[in-house]
C-alpha cells in the first residue's frame, strides 16, 4: 500500500485558463504546532480548520503512539485528548516522515522532563539546522545529549532571557512552547513572527499561558503552572492563497479567493504587483482576473529588479518556487534571492526542462528571463514547494504532462488535484 501511495502521479494537460471560486485550507506550519501544543493541556482541546494533509495526519500518528487520542470531529476538526500521554521515545519511522515531529522537543520536556528525539526527516532543501531549537532549551535548564538520537532533560524549566541565534519559525514555537510551563518569566528577543507564529501563540493564550509581543520579534511569556484543553482555530494560509494567484496568472484565469486574511497579505501582494500581476481585495476576499499586464517592473534606471525572501514581514521563503514559475511567464528579467535554503533552487533544472529561460547563478540565486512558452514534459516533485510550482508550470504549458512523486505535494496542499478539476484544469491521479 505504501508503494502504491509513493508512486501517484499526476497527469496534466495544461494551456487551459482556471476560473471559479477557491477557499483555501488551514495553514498547515500553524496547525502542526497548535496539535503539538495540545498535548501539554489537563484536557480536551478542539482544533478547527486543520488541513486533511499528509504531515498533518503523520503528526497525529507520532501523537497517537506517544498514547494521546486523537479523532477527527468533522471534515476538518481534530479533538485531541492528551491526558494519557506517557513519556517514551518518539517513533524513528514517524519523525523521519516530517520536519514538524521537532515541535514536540518544547511541549514533552516541558510536561515531563524528558524527551528522546530521533532526527526529524522533511524536505530535502539544504541543511536545517536544529541547534537553534536546542540553544534555548538550554537556556531554560535543559541539558542535551547528541548521538544518533537527541536526549533532552530538565528537572524544572525556568525562565530566562533568550536571544535566538536566527529568527527560526519552528524554534521560536518551541521556545514558546516550553516557556509556558516554565518557573518565571521568559523573554524570546529575534523571534520570529510570521502567522502561524502568531496562530500559536494565541492558541496557547487559550489554553491558559501568558504572552505578550504576539506579532513582534520580542516575545515575553509569563510561566504558569498548567494549560488547559480549549477550542482552537487554525487561521488561512497565506503561502496557498499566494500558490493560488501565482496559478491565475501563468494560466491567464480569473480567480475568486474566498476566507483570506489581508494583514497577511501586504508583502506577497506587493511582489506579485512587480511582476505585472494585480488583485483586488473585497474584505476578505481577494479577486484575480485575467487582464493581467505580467511584465516585471524594472529597478529605477531600468536595472534588473531582485525578488528576495526574508523573515517575516518580508517576502516569504515558502513562495520562493511559486515566483520562479510565475516570472517565466511574465515579460522582463528578474532576480530570484532565496536566502534561506541552499537547495530549494535546485527544482529550476525541471523547469528548463520545460522551455523556461533561467540560470542558475548559485545555489541561492536564479536569474529568469520572460516571457517563455512552456511545453509539456515528464517531471517529478522533489519537495512540497517545488511540487506545487512544477504544478503551475505543467498547467501553464501547452501539451500533456506527467509529474512523479505528488505525495511531496499531498504533504502541504490538501486535495490538490480535485480543488484544481473545479476550477477547470485537466489534471488526473495516477
Amino acid at each position: 500500500m505504501v508503494r502504491d501511495v509513493m508512486t501517484q502521479s499526476f497527469r496534466v494537460v495544461g494551456g487551459n485558463p482556471i476560473a471559479g471560486t477557491v477557499r483555501p485550507a488551514g495553514n498547515k506550519n500553524a496547525a502542526l504546532p497548535i496539535i503539538a501544543a495540545s498535548l501539554m493541556a489537563d484536557g480536551i482541546s478542539i482544533i478547527r480548520n486543520v488541513p486533511r494533509i499528509r504531515d498533518v495526519e503523520s503528526l497525529i500518528a507520532l501523537a497517537a503512539d506517544l498514547g494521546a487520542s486523537c479523532r477527527w470531529l468533522g471534515e476538518r476538526d481534530l479533538q485531541v485528548d492528551a491526558r494519557g500521554l506517557r513519556v517514551r521515545q518518539l517513533n524513528p519511522k514517524l519523525c523521519a516522515a516530517i520536519r514538524a515531529s521537532i515541535l514536540l522537543a518544547g511541549p514533552l520536556l516541558a510536561r515531563f522532563g524528558e524527551v528522546i528525539l530521533p532526527p526529524p526527516g522533511g524536505d530535502v532543501i539544504g541543511r536545517r539546522r536544529l541547534d537553534t531549537h536546542f540553544l534555548a532549551l538550554e537556556a531554560l535548564g535543559a541539558t542535551v545529549e547528541t548521538g544518533q538520537d537527541y536526549t533532552l532533560r530538565a528537572r524544572r524549566l525556568v525562565g530566562a532571557r533568550i536571544f535566538l541565534d536566527e529568527p527560526s519559525v519552528t524554534a521560536t514555537e518551541n521556545a514558546m512552547m516550553a516557556a509556558s510551563l516554565s518557573k518565571g518569566t521568559t523573554v524570546i528577543r529575534n523571534a520570529a513572527s510570521e502567522p502561524h507564529v502568531q496562530d500559536l501563540a494565541h492558541a496557547l493564550c487559550l489554553m491558559g499561558a501568558r504572552i505578550e509581543g504576539i506579532g513582534t520579534n520580542v516575545i515575553t511569556v509569563d510561566g504558569v503552572s498548567s494549560l488547559e484543553g480549549a477550542e482552537l482555530t487554525v487561521g488561512p494560509d497565506h503561502i496557498e492563497i499566494g500558490s493560488f494567484i501565482g496559478l491565475a496568472a501563468v494560466t491567464g484565469g480569473t480567480l475568486q479567493i474566498e476566507g483570506v486574511e489581508p494583514e497577511h497579505l501586504h508583502s506577497i501582494l506587493f511582489h506579485f504587483r512587480r511582476l505585472g500581476i494585480q488583485t483586488t481585495l473585497e474584505g476578505n476576499r481577494l479577486l484575480v482576473d485575467s487582464n493581467q499586464e505580467r511584465r516585471v517592473k524594472p529597478d529605477f534606471g531600468g536595472h534588473i529588479p531582485k525578488i528576495e525572501d526574508g523573515p517575516w514581514p518580508a517576502f516569504p521563503a515558502d513562495l520562493m518556487s511559486i515566483m520562479v514559475v510565475v516570472a517565466t511567464q511574465c515579460d522582463g528579467e528578474v532576480l530570484l534571492f532565496e536566502k534561506m535554503f541552499e537547495s530549494r533552487l535546485y527544482f529550476v533544472d525541471l523547469l528548463i526542462g520545460l522551455g523556461a529561460r533561467i540560470v542558475l547563478c548559485d545555489p541561492h540565486r536564479a536569474l529568469v528571463s520572460g516571457r517563455t512558452k512552456l511545453h509539456g514534459g515528464t517531471v517529478q516533485s522533489p519537495d512540497i514547494r517545488a511540487g506545487m510550482a512544477v504544478l503551475l508550470a505543467t498547467l501553464a504549458a501547452s501539451g500533456e504532462s506527467v509529474i512523479h512523486n505528488v505525495p511531496q505535494i499531498d504533504r502541504g496542499y490538501e486535495r490538490i488535484d480535485e480543488r484544481l478539476r473545479t476550477l477547470g484544469a485537466v489534471i488526473t491521479r495516477e
